[in-house]
């Protein structure tokens, strides 16, 4: 991959004297764990010097868990701090379903004597992340040979499902957040509606990302166990047990161990493939489609199989445009930190 140019992003504030060697201190928050790091910006860059793990859930605040990161490092100077919320972002204020607080920029602020405080949704951060990302954190899954640059759109099925896009204005990409992922699923073939209607039974409202995620893998896999009446040997049941189920069903897949988990990875894909001729549909994103987050990379051989392309480009008319997309997977996990840094480093003048 030789291409990482073509994610030139729009940062205005990049040679503003007031944001040459400002430290900042940037945060991926997430349900279990959240990432914390403090980043220096240099050059048009922003490296990072120091980071730490905390759990998420031992914090009263956010404000609690940064202001424990700047004791742990004793970090004496910093003027801006950037939380990436895996939810939406409104008026400097979130409340993501996953975290256990909210969040307000105004009170984070107060309570850590930042300068200023950004709050960005964590695919927005991911979007951002792009300027920070070097060849070797970036795999072609397919080469165009008629590239046009335009909007680009990701896809980062994990935990939950995050979608964003870029869009492009004829010299750089401006990153934006979507809530993409909460639109509902819509089956296609007879199977899909009986899929359909075992998760309404779960969920009501049946949206993609209770299809295109960890749980949602799990759900793709129950309906083959349950209603398509497919055996759950033994090894797996052990696996599920443990808490090792997406790993132990994508080996499975991988060896190919047993049906039920070559049918499970291949319907996940099929999904896949289906959001992101979607996305990329409705963002008519002509400068590329981006996969990251968890499952992309933990099924990175499957991406690469000629299945997943043939299924991304079905459809009724466009299919001349979808054939011509680019498709990516980033493989910098910390992409969403350094994202986040990079928005608070640059996005102003």
């Amino acid at each position: 991959m030789k291409n990482t140019h073509q994610f030139k992003l729009y940062l205005p504030g990049i040679s503003a004297e007031k944001n040459v060697d400002c430290s900042i201190i940037s945060a991926d928050l997430r349900q279990d764990k959240t990432l914390v790091g403090l980043y220096k910006a240099e050059s048009g860059k922003v490296v990072l010097k120091e980071e730490s793990e905390y759990e998420t859930s031992v914090f009263g605040s956010f404000s609690d868990l940064v202001n424990k990161f700047i004791s742990d490092h004793n970090i004496k100077e910093f003027c801006r701090i950037s939380a990436a919320v895996p939810g939406p972002v409104m008026g400097g204020k979130s409340a993501p379903q996953r975290l256990p607080w909210k969040l307000d920029a105004e009170d984070i602020k107060n309570a850590t004597n930042a300068d200023k405080v950004s709050l960005i949704n964590d695919l927005e951060a991911s979007a951002f992340g792009l300027g920070n990302v070097h060849d070797q954190d970036v795999d072609s899954i397919y080469e165009s040979g008629n590239y046009i640059p335009g909007n680009v759109a990701i896809l980062a099925p994990g935990a939950g499902l995050g979608e964003a896009g870029l869009f492009w204005d004829g010299d750089s990409l401006r990153p934006f957040a979507t809530e993409g992922g909460h639109c509902e699923f819509s089956p296609r073939t007879a199977d899909e509606v009986e899929f359909y209607q075992f998760l309404n039974k779960i969920y009501g409202i049946v949206s993609w990302e209770s299809v295109l995620s960890t749980s949602g893998l799990f759900n793709i896999y129950r309906f083959i166990r349950d209603i398509k009446r497919q055996k759950q040997p033994d090894w797996l049941t052990e696996e599920i047990e443990a808490g090792n189920f997406t790993q132990a069903i994508i080996n499975g897949a991988r060896e190919k161990k047993d049906r039920i988990c070559t049918m499970t990875i291949d319907t996940f894909m099929n999904f896949l493939a289906r959001e992101a001729n979607s996305l990329v549909l409705k963002l008519k994103a002509t400068g590329g489609l981006i996969l990251t987050g968890e499952l992309p990379n933990l099924m990175e051989e499957f991406l690469n199989r000629k299945q997943f392309y043939k299924n991304f480009i079905v459809s009724d008319k466009m299919e001349s445009v979808l054939k011509d997309i680019p498709i990516y997977l980033v493989k910098n996990d910390k992409s969403i930190l350094n994202g986040a840094a990079l928005y608070a480093a640059f996005s102003e003048e």
